[in-house]
């Protein structure tokens, strides 16, 4: 369980927050079952593939995926790997794995979550040879730092906090030897949103004020206003899951203003439709053969209600606001 902090969120909101790690984890598993994209590793944090997901929601998680990992793979290649990537609120996430296949590893990777999913993450990579030898291979010692909520490498490094208390995230992160004047790659996937609008803007302009170089990638729900909107509110709630950010997400503009008012230098945002539309169509076509889509219309309603927002702080210069689709 996450800490107790001063925060009005219960921790039955918390716990909610925590469950939509697995539900990301096992709906991926599932799409790379089918085909959609590739992942080698998803398996070893989630055995069974489970039940059936509809095309649509398979549809959804490749154009989320294929989107992230395009702007990553570019921030990669314009700073040549000289860089650190943190991924926060990372749950069970795989990406380091595929750079360190792919031989475009940063030179340090840090994800952060709870510290209960932390642990789970970490007694995966323990007990599972797959996931701690690239671990070890990149490592300059015989063993791998790590206590309860925390495993730290040359490369690679998990910890257990809660972003709404900055203090302490930061202090970890120093602890664990973030380098601000490294170009630095930040990511966050359905993260901010469980956050006030005030903790996010926070978490936003530490990083603006903290790293000259930066980049800024945040996958979210988007356009909530509606009735596809509001449903998707009900149905989070009846979980006992609460938007707590949902006013930043109710137009690209207020994602792309959340950035921009914490002194970001240039920001774009795009919602799944389009997104998915600028993605290599012949890959496009070949996963829409996998699986018949009955209503293209309920496919598209679901993209037009996540985007990604990108912002980009240039102080040396790289090129980053090139960046895009």
């Amino acid at each position: 369980m996450a800490s107790k902090q001063p925060f009005t969120d219960s921790d039955t909101a918390d716990e909610a927050v925590r469950a939509t790690c697995d539900d990301a984890s096992t709906c991926k598993r599932f799409a790379t079952s089918k085909g959609y994209w590739t992942d080698l590793y998803v398996q070893y944090f989630v055995r069974q593939i489970g039940e059936r997901k509809a095309p649509e929601i398979n549809r959804g998680y490749y154009g989320r995926v294929r989107g992230m990992n395009l702007l990553i793979d570019a921030f990669l290649k314009k700073t040549q790997c000289d860089c650190q990537v943190v991924n926060l609120g990372a749950g069970l996430d795989t990406t380091f794995w595929r750079l360190k296949d792919e031989n475009v590893m940063p030179k340090k990777f840090f994800e952060v979550d709870f510290p209960m999913i932390v642990a789970r993450k970490i007694h995966h990579i323990k007990t599972k040879p797959p996931l701690s030898k690239p671990l070890i291979e990149t490592h300059s010692t015989d063993s791998l730092r790590l206590d309860g909520h925390s495993l730290d490498s040359d490369r690679y490094c998990i910890i257990g906090a809660d972003l709404r208390d900055l203090p302490a995230l930061e202090e970890k992160l120093k602890k664990f030897q973030i380098n601000p004047e490294l170009p630095t790659l930040f990511l966050s996937e359905c993260v901010l949103v469980y956050m006030t609008p005030e903790q996010s803007s926070k978490l936003v302009n530490w990083v603006a004020d903290t790293f000259p170089a930066a980049m800024f990638i945040n996958y979210e729900q988007v356009n909530m206003n509606d009735r596809f909107g509001q449903i998707m509110i009900e149905n989070l709630l009846r979980r006992q899951c609460n938007l707590a950010g949902v006013d930043v997400c109710q137009s690209l503009d207020s994602q792309k203003e959340r950035f921009l008012s914490a002194g970001w230098e240039s920001v774009n945002a795009l919602d799944m439709m389009t997104v998915y539309s600028v993605l290599p169509q012949e890959d496009v076509a070949r996963i829409e053969r996998l699986e018949f889509l009955d209503e293209r219309e309920l496919l598209q309603q679901l993209l037009q209600h996540y985007c990604i927002c990108w912002a980009v702080k240039d102080k040396l210069s790289l090129g980053l606001s090139q960046i895009g689709f």
